[in-house]
This record gives C-alpha cells, structure tokens and sequence, in this order.
C-alpha cells in the first residue's frame, strides 16, 4: 500500500519513542500531547512515513 520509506534503525527509534510517549500520557506523566506518540508508533509498525515520501527522503538501504 504505502512504499517502504524507513529503515532499521530509524523504525526502532520511532517503535520506542512512540511507546515511551504513549506510556508517560497514559500515566499521567506528561501532558495530552504524549498521545501524539500514535504517529511514530504508527509510521515505524508501517515501515512507511509519508512526509519522507513528500520530501523524497529514505533510510532503507539501497538494493544492489
């Protein structure tokens, strides 16, 4: 559906920095804000994110 737009690395740091805020707004930690934490969350398990698509940027390694 959507092209494979995020790496490795960088799908593991939007994985945890989504859990991590989800986790500090659903305890109260931080503010309603912290559930902004869907978006990476999302983009990482998709693999995909559409502003790199818009900028025509791309961390997976190239194929040859």
């Amino acid at each position: 559906m959507f092209k494979t737009n995020v790496g490795g690395l960088d799908r593991a740091a939007r994985l945890c920095a989504g859990l991590v805020l989800l986790g500090l707004a659903a305890t109260g930690v931080i503010g309603a804000w912290g559930w902004l934490g869907l978006v990476p969350l999302a983009t990482g398990l998709m693999s995909s994110c559409p502003l790199y698509s818009v900028l025509g940027v791309s961390t997976c390694p190239a194929k040859g």
